[in-house]
């Protein structure tokens, strides 16, 4: 689904204009590519001491739960290990899914307003 690619990578972008101390990748479960596994491997070609998998999902489910981790090499509830990569082994971590946040709340009020603006 290209619209659903354009918006994670567009969300990509402005996460590594707002952090510019950390390489961001974005990589897809499944229709679209790079795989997360691909994505993984691109770091190959960075000089990174650390990988940070960050799920763009709200809440917890199966791909948070069963095929993100697997993706990556994690047990079931397995938040950190390690990453071979350029011959060592680097740690690598599985951050939360976005969850209840005031920002979250924040842009929900937002959209609101502006369809409001539809009346």
């Amino acid at each position: 689904m290209p619209y659903n690619k354009d918006l994670v990578e567009t969300t990509g972008k402005m996460i590594a204009s707002q952090a510019r101390d950390f390489v961001v990748k974005c990589g897809f479960m499944n229709i679209n590519s790079p795989s997360i596994k691909e994505a993984l491997e691109s770091f190959r070609h960075d000089p990174i001491d650390v990988l940070v998998v960050v799920p763009f999902f709200l809440a917890k489910g199966v791909h948070i739960e069963k095929d993100i981790p697997s993706e990556i090499g994690f047990a079931d509830g397995q938040k950190k290990g390690t990453f071979t990569l350029n011959g060592r082994s680097i740690p690598i971590v599985y951050a939360d899914p976005i969850g209840s946040d005031p920002l979250l709340a924040g842009l929900m009020v937002k959209n609101a307003q502006k369809a409001l603006e539809l009346l």
